[in-house]
């Protein structure tokens, strides 16, 4: 056999590659040299100017930097196995530039849209009031789906105004509430007491939130409500899940003033940097502010 064909064999029987990588890396491999017109058993082609050159080709054939990056994988395992073998001293890919991936920015919701969407009226009915709560209640607080699927009733102190959560990594944080979701979940609790009572059910009595069969939640239940909540309203015609309430939270808290290391706190971020791309969104609305509002933007008053 052949250089290719031995290290496609050593990625199925040694390293355990799945299938789906294995012919991912073929196709880089054979993809390389066929644009240098070589052999893919020529050791010597395998230089960093050709590799340069490899990469610069897919750029301008508009490739992502997702998919050079994967071709460049492949090439660069396929280095280390024939240094493995001793056919190369060194691995060429480490020298090249690899090209960085488009930071995408959190979708999120404008605190316009979500006020339009709480305005709306809502049925009396247990369900009605469920589902308009549990949206209202991920937005004004940034709850992730799993803290909410696994919120009880003694997690909400009335008393101070809060929420204990206990969030990943088994950390306990506070999340305060404001009024008007306060008198919500007043409203929802009264709603929640007589649901139970014409179950006859104790299945989910300590959870928050139950299903329409008065049992506790589970997390697609969650994606369920929200999506079928927002679908059909205007502002949300984008992705409509729980994690998207939970950034258009973390936004609107950014835009109104709130500092970076008190929403780290809310959101229960282990670290200061998962919450800095919030920045980013705030910062593409004031561009958007900016250019609106500046003298020089074409419009006319």
């Amino acid at each position: 056999m052949g250089c290719m064909e031995d290290f496609l064999d050593y990625l199925r029987v040694r390293k355990r590659y799945s299938p789906r990588t294995r012919i991912l890396y073929s196709n880089a491999i054979k993809r390389f040299y066929a644009f240098i017109h070589a052999d893919s058993d020529s050791v010597g082609h395998l230089t960093v100017n050709n590799i340069r050159a490899f990469i610069a080709k897919g750029l301008d054939d508009r490739l992502s930097p997702e998919s050079v990056n994967l071709m460049l994988s492949g090439i660069s395992t396929y280095c280390n196995y024939l240094i493995m073998q001793g056919k190369m001293e060194s691995n060429p890919v480490k020298e090249v530039f690899h090209p960085k991936k488009k930071k995408r920015l959190p979708a999120f919701y404008t605190q316009g849209a979500m006020a339009d969407y709480l305005a709306r009226p809502v049925g009396s009915d247990y369900s009605s009031i469920r589902n308009r709560l549990m949206v209202q209640l991920i937005y004004d607080t940034g709850m992730r789906r799993a803290e909410v699927a696994s919120l009880k009733t003694y997690d909400y102190d009335k008393a101070r105004g809060l929420f204990r959560i206990i969030g990943k990594g088994n950390k306990e944080r506070e999340i305060p509430v404001v009024e008007i979701l306060k008198e919500n979940i007043d409203s929802y609790l009264i709603s929640r007491e007589s649901f139970i009572k014409e179950h006859n059910s104790s299945d989910g009595e300590a959870a928050f939130f139950l299903t329409d069969k008065c049992a506790p939640l589970y997390l697609a239940f969650i994606n369920n409500i929200v999506k079928k909540e927002l679908t059909g309203i205007k502002g949300f015609s984008g992705k409509k899940s729980p994690h998207v309430l939970r950034h258009s939270f973390a936004t609107a808290l950014l835009n109104n003033g709130a500092d970076l290391n008190s929403i780290k706190e809310v959101l229960g971020h282990s670290n200061l940097a998962a919450t800095e791309v919030y920045t980013h969104n705030s910062f593409e609305q004031l561009k958007k502010v900016y250019a609106a509002a500046h003298p020089h933007s074409g419009k006319k008053n």
